[in-house]
């Protein structure tokens, strides 16, 4: 029982991270989709990319090739999943989850205390708190790591 607790608790702090990092992970996305798309140097081990007698650097399908990459990439993938479940919840949420949003995960790095938080919804700390975990929680069953 202490190890499911252990395992709720760490995946609620993931998840909770992943709303503090959704702008940076905004970014992170386009940066590797960049990379994944415009390559600064083709990999010559790439699967992709034809090899043989007459397959001297010749781009055969760059387009295919790009797909592919970008179909294959696993991490563009979970940040992709990760994103679209955040976007999910917080579309669902009434305004003043939202604001709680605002404030305490999307505030420019201004960390405040919960106290400060509730203060800023006009509710009480508890009632903030437990707006996040909704939120958090409703994020993990998008996502489906419950």
């Amino acid at each position: 029982m202490t190890k499911t607790l252990r395992h709720k608790k760490v995946t609620f702090k993931h998840v909770e991270a992943e709303w503090y990092n959704y702008h940076t992970t905004l970014k992170g996305i386009a940066k590797l989709r960049e990379s994944i798309i415009c390559p600064f140097d083709e990999d010559p081990d790439d699967p992709t990319i034809l090899k043989g007698a007459n397959s001297v650097r010749h781009p055969g399908n760059p387009t295919e090739r790009m797909a592919i990459r970008l179909t294959a990439s696993k991490r563009l993938e979970h940040l992709n999943e990760v994103t679209e479940a955040i976007e999910t919840v917080y579309n669902a949420l009434p305004d003043n989850y939202k604001k709680l949003v605002q404030i305490r995960y999307w505030n420019n790095g201004n960390k405040l205390t919960w106290e400060a938080t509730a203060n800023r919804l006009f509710v009480n700390r508890a009632t903030a708190i437990r707006w996040r975990n909704e939120i958090i929680q409703a994020t993990i069953d998008v996502l489906g790591w419950s």
